[in-house]
């Protein structure tokens, strides 16, 4: 099951001509998309706009009747891959996935499809995942735009600009025969807004009709002489006809005055934080009216020499506003303005950070820098001189404590650690690999088990160098979505064809969690349009692994440890894959807490398990909180002069899977921890019982209470 379900909003794709789209940034693009005639769409699901793939799964009935293909892909490689359709065939085709992660997997098909060319428009959607909010390494897709000649688009950050861009993408890409780039910023995705609709259009030319008529042309195969003539037919043809096209239907965008003594060049995704900075420096309103001009590059990549050259008419000065590093765009305007003799004066990086997100306080200055050394004269006085007071923000470092990123409440994956944890006070410290997805988590406290990670679903190949036999085995972690990602041949092949020596613990949460929760081919639901059910270990087997071992409740951490140190100890030699399945907590109670809570508003007896701590029999010695690190788990202290020591307490958030008793005591359940069952609706005779048991308990307690002796009064 996914995070988040679109079965709703999508209705609202079926706008026509005439009406107002009100929504989403993902749902606006499934809308545009719609609306210009696909053919198919595919790729992988991932942040930041992993609900687009939701939104398409979602709306795979309207798909259907419009004649859309829809494909949810193995893997970005498998997404880039499929846009192979359009090729030979003038079908318009679509896929999304996260960039730049997603680009460098799917790096050969793109490389390949940008070299053969494409007849129909091929779109290529990122989710261009910079920042602070981001989840990945910090890199940009614009680098893969220049080395393999894809043209790239960035627009305004507005549902009427991100529709509008997908529509000029095709159009672009047809005109040019290239594959486009369409890149979203994290925000950008989950905006909201309205525009226009229009009716959605069928594919002139389905995957069915092209099915029925096979079209081949040697000349796009990537193959010498062709991948000569190749890099030929871009230069001196895709090139100039995208630049005409950008041009003669104006893509990239002018505001403000015609006539300037400076300019701001910026990409389109930077539009709203340029103009809010314009705006606190009483240089632009709320409705983006700009005192400044403004160069608006929708298109980042190729950029149009006339156009900008126009744009610098004038002026003595312009800032490049360009988000993260290298500096692509300022090192190619700067080329263009060197090779015309231009004497205007190009700021860039020489004003804002080299590196990093470009926030609104970090824009604001970037914006002041400039506008105080070229044109201070439109600056407030406030804020002309140089040496103007700076307000006095607080470091909040110092005092709000980091929240680096950890498992839920009762992750299934914690107690596979706290076992790893176990083991190793036994056998020693291991060589341990990590993976892509919720279980690289463990390599902060209180785990502190995996170093590094190279790849989604490489956690097993990561250690090769290490497979070679010694006095340890290595460790490798990889979970059931990276498994079948690329797991299953680059990691698990790769240490049967060497033989190696090693230890390969497999996650399986049910889930491609760390996603969103969509299903994957071992998934245990039952999928309609999708075939689930398939499990790892005939994978394993199928590949040539012969010691596998199955775990199919990771909370009984004696197990785990056991398994995993016979994994390390055992005598076998070869490759051993263990299969650690449990079902992810978070989705497990996003399927059955409603369900639950229409049982009880029904009136339905519920039972809802519940720990709790002896506050009487714990020690303090917190064991379980080293072992477990589960959010609900935390400390009280007790109004007891003679005990100094905090002791362990759970919060309501507790969903009872008892791991913290498992891992309290070397993985034996701690005498400290009680399970409640919480009762809702309970019968008569249950409500008549917990009523006589009150009254017997507090008769009992006040009988104790009048035997205590008193010494109140005695000093006087």
């Amino acid at each position: 099951m996914a995070e988040r379900s679109f079965k709703a909003e999508v209705e609202t794709l079926r706008l026509g001509a005439g009406e107002t789209f009100t929504g989403e940034g993902i749902l606006a693009i499934t809308k545009a998309l719609l609306e210009n005639g696909v053919g198919y769409v595919g790729g992988y699901q991932g942040a930041p706009i992993s609900h687009l793939m939701d939104v398409l799964a979602d709306a795979q009935d309207l798909l259907g009747e419009l004649g859309v293909r829809y494909e949810a892909n193995a893997s970005e490689a498998a997404a880039a891959a499929m846009l192979a359709a359009s090729v030979h065939y003038p079908i318009r085709g679509a896929v999304t996935f996260k960039g730049p992660v997603g680009v460098n997997v799917a790096s050969d098909a793109l490389a390949n499809l940008s070299s053969s060319g494409v007849t129909g428009g091929a779109l290529v959607i990122l989710g261009e995942d910079y920042g602070e909010g981001s989840s990945i390494m910090q890199e940009r897709s614009h680098a893969f735009a220049m080395k393999s000649q894809f043209w790239l688009l960035d627009p305004r950050p507005n549902l009427r600009s991100i529709t509008r861009a997908v529509g000029q993408g095709f159009e672009l890409s047809e005109a040019s025969n290239t594959p486009v780039m369409l890149t979203l910023r994290i925000r950008s995705c989950h905006v909201t807004g309205s525009f226009e609709a229009r009716d959605n259009q069928p594919p002139k030319l389905t995957v069915k009709d092209a099915l029925a008529n096979p079209r081949r042309d040697f000349s796009r195969v990537v193959l010498p002489p062709m991948s000569f003539a190749h890099e030929q037919d871009k230069v001196k043809t895709r090139w100039p006809a995208a630049q005409k096209f950008i041009a003669d239907n104006g893509l990239n965008e002018i505001f403000g005055p015609d006539k300037a003594p400076i300019g701001i060049v910026l990409q389109g995704g930077m539009y709203n934080g340029v103009i809010r900075a314009l705006q606190r420096l009483g240089l632009a309103d709320v409705s983006g009216n700009t005192d400044v001009p403004l160069y608006v590059l929708n298109v980042t990549y190729p950029l149009v020499q006339t156009e900008f050259l126009d744009f610098c008419q004038g002026k003595d000065a312009l800032l490049v506003v360009e988000e993260g590093q290298p500096e692509f765009i300022e090192q190619a305007l700067s080329t263009l303005l060197y090779r015309e003799n231009s004497t205007v004066r190009l700021s860039g990086k020489d004003m804002f950070p080299q590196a990093g997100e470009y926030t609104g306080q970090v824009m604001q200055d970037g914006v002041t820098a400039f506008l105080r050394q070229n044109a201070p004269d439109l600056l407030p006085g406030n804020v002309r001189a140089p040496n103007a007071p700076v307000p006095d923000i607080p470091d909040l470092s110092k005092t709000v404590p980091i929240r680096p990123p950890g498992f839920c409440t009762g992750c299934p994956e914690r107690p596979i650690f706290a076992a790893m944890k176990l083991a190793e006070q036994k056998l020693g410290k291991h060589q341990i690999s990590a993976d892509i997805g919720c279980h690289l988590f463990a390599a902060l406290p209180p785990f502190e088990i995996g170093g590094a990670t190279m790849g989604y679903g490489l956690g097993p190949a990561s250690n090769g160098a290490f497979d070679g036999g010694g006095e340890k085995r290595a460790v490798s972690i990889i979970g059931d979505g990276g498994f079948w990602h690329n797991g299953l041949n680059s990691s698990i092949g790769n240490m049967v064809f060497n033989r190696a020596d090693s230890v390969a613990i497999i996650v399986d949460n049910f889930y491609s969690a760390a996603t969103g929760g969509q299903d994957v081919m071992s998934s245990r639901a039952q999928n309609s349009s999708k075939s689930t059910n398939n499990p790892i270990a005939k994978a394993l087997k199928g590949v040539g692994v012969e010691w596998v071992r199955e775990i199919d409740h990771t909370y009984d951490v004696t197990a785990m440890r056991a398994v995993i140190e016979d994994a390390l100890t055992c005598e076998y030699d070869g490759p051993k894959v263990i299969i650690a399945a449990s079902e992810c907590m978070l989705n497990k109670q996003r399927r059955e807490k409603p369900l639950r809570n229409q049982a009880i508003a029904k009136g339905r007896r519920i039972e809802v398990p519940r720990f709790g701590v002896d506050s009487d029999i714990c020690t303090g010695d917190h064991a379980c909180i080293r072992l477990s690190g589960c959010p609900s788990l935390s400390l009280k202290q007790l109004d007891d002069p003679l005990r100094d020591d905090p002791i362990a307490h759970i919060d309501q958030s507790c969903v009872g899977c008892g791991n913290c008793g498992e891992v309290a005591d070397a993985a034996i359940l701690c005498p400290s921890f009680y399970r409640a069952e919480i009762v809702h609706n309970p019968r008569p005779l249950e409500r008549w019982l917990t009523g006589l048991r009150t009254r017997l308990i507090q008769r009992l307690q006040s009988r104790r209470q009048n035997k205590r002796l008193n010494f109140e009064g005695l000093d006087q």
